[in-house]
């Protein structure tokens, strides 16, 4: 179920368009430490239209994704629902102004026609993923002492004296302590 196209004869004309579906295995998808689970295929869906010179992609990704609350590190699953966008250049028909273009933000349509649009589908997800992943916005998180999931009640720790020593060096107006103003 890799999700490739390969375009038709037909979409080298301008302003031809035509639309593609399919399923995509995700398998996994890494953002910083989180890590995103997909269990069942992604569907997607995507127009593809020649804008002159170019084909535009673009379309949606829609999915289910089981990862890590980042407070209490318990599995829960989100929805997910990313804008897909891609711009390929038609080798042989570039216009005016497209040869700097080229360079920069859009890549050219492979010789034999064939888009992969994973890196499409993924970049529409990671847009869409939360920074920080909670399973609820009040998450407790666990203790830190006795690591004890603190959404399913207290826990029996003793609550930690502070070291005022150290409390004063993180403060940076602890030099100020006694100083006598007038």
């Amino acid at each position: 179920m890799n999700p490739l196209i390969h375009i038709p004869d037909r979409l080298y004309s301008t302003a031809e368009f035509q639309q593609f579906e399919g399923m995509w295995d995700a398998g996994v998808l890494v953002s910083g430490p989180d890590e995103y689970r997909f269990s069942r295929p992604l569907a997607w869906s995507v127009t593809v239209s020649n804008t002159g010179g170019a084909l535009l992609v673009a379309g949606t990704v829609k999915g289910r994704a089981e990862t890590d609350c980042a407070r209490c590190a318990e599995p829960f699953e989100l929805d997910l629902a990313g804008e897909v966008e891609g711009f390929f250049l038609i080798p042989g028909m570039e216009t005016e102004g497209q040869e700097e273009a080229e360079e920069e933000e859009f890549e050219l349509l492979p010789e034999d026609g064939t888009l992969d649009l994973e890196p499409l589908l993924s970049a529409a997800l990671i847009v869409e993923l939360p920074l920080v992943p909670l399973h609820r916005e009040d998450c407790l998180g666990l203790c830190p002492q006795c690591g004890k999931n603190l959404n399913d009640g207290p826990c029996d720790c003793e609550p930690e004296e502070a070291d005022e020593e150290f409390e004063l060096a993180k403060n940076p107006f602890a030099a100020l302590k006694n100083y006598q103003f007038d």
